[in-house]
């Protein structure tokens, strides 16, 4: 009977608590209210902070999606912004491989050029969330555990 009571006095003083760690980001699962386009309301959780956890966020335009249909754009825009946050996730993992090359004529730069180049797999990344921006744009979350990331580049880096 004790150990009831204090299991409920116990968990009622913590309901209202705010545990924080690192840098005062909080622990724990708050839902988080944004305004879609078209008047919608999503609710999205936002992210329990972990430690060893990468973060790869990618962006995306509903106007430059390429099609006549409102919704469909949307939808292009949500799977680029997917995309793009991959893209991020892989150059945090195996870097960018960067190519520039410089024309001087007559002791002057005529042409300056550089090219970034990223190429990798990147495998079980969760996706954390897909946010709408505005009326515009969309922004994927996605978060890689370091564990996984420690694997990957054993896998596909440094191949033996």
């Amino acid at each position: 009977m004790f150990y009831r009571i204090f299991i409920a006095l116990t968990v009622t003083l913590l309901a209202g608590c705010n545990i924080t760690i690192d840098n005062d980001r909080p622990l724990g699962l708050d839902v988080v209210e944004s305004e879609a386009p078209a008047g919608m309301v999503t609710k999205t959780a936002s992210h329990v902070y972990k430690q060893n956890v990468i973060i790869g966020d990618g962006y995306a335009n509903i106007s430059a999606q390429l099609s006549d249909n409102p919704a469909q754009r949307r939808l292009m825009a949500i799977r680029a912004s997917k995309i793009d946050a991959y893209r991020n996730l892989t150059e945090k993992v195996y870097g960018q491989n960067i190519n520039a090359t410089t024309t001087v004529e007559d002791m002057v730069a005529t042409n300056d050029a550089v090219r970034a180049h990223v190429e990798g797999v990147i495998y079980g990344a969760r996706l954390v969330s897909i946010t709408p921006v505005g009326n515009d744009s969309y922004v994927t979350r996605l978060e890689l555990d370091e564990g996984l990331v420690k694997e990957i580049r054993r896998i596909f880096l440094f191949r033996k």
